[in-house]
């Protein structure tokens, strides 16, 4: 099995800024995709941003410039800066990540059990 923890959540004022970090563990071969989601409440989850092992990033038009995915392949870790917090990017923020568990298996995708960003006056 994979796990995947995130940290970081809490409160802000808008502008401000937090970081968010997923561990993820377990049986790993490979990861070939890490990234967020949040979701809204009563809205569906959206993508945030993703990371490829390569390096490779894409963002939701909603964070461009002001947020930033990285990861560190042998720490198995994923993080999201984010900067200039507005009241929208309140939500629930949850971390994936596509894992093969052997060579021979095919690609599944994996999720945290997210973390509560509040973003306030």
């Amino acid at each position: 099995q994979v796990q995947l923890v995130e940290s970081g959540g809490g409160l802000v004022q808008p502008g401000g800024s937090l970081r968010l970090s997923c561990v993820a563990s377990g049986s790993i071969f490979s990861i070939i995709a890490m990234g967020w989601y949040h979701q809204a409440p009563g809205k569906q989850r959206e993508l945030v941003a993703t990371i490829s092992s390569g390096g490779s990033t894409t963002y939701a038009d909603s964070v461009k410039g002001r947020f930033t995915v990285s990861r560190d392949n042998a720490k198995n870790t994923v993080y999201l800066q984010m900067n200039s917090l507005k009241p929208e990017d309140t939500a629930v923020y949850s971390c994936y990540a596509r894992v093969k568990v052997t060579l021979w298996r095919a690609w599944d995708d994996y999720w945290g059990q997210g973390t509560q960003v509040i973003v306030f006056s």
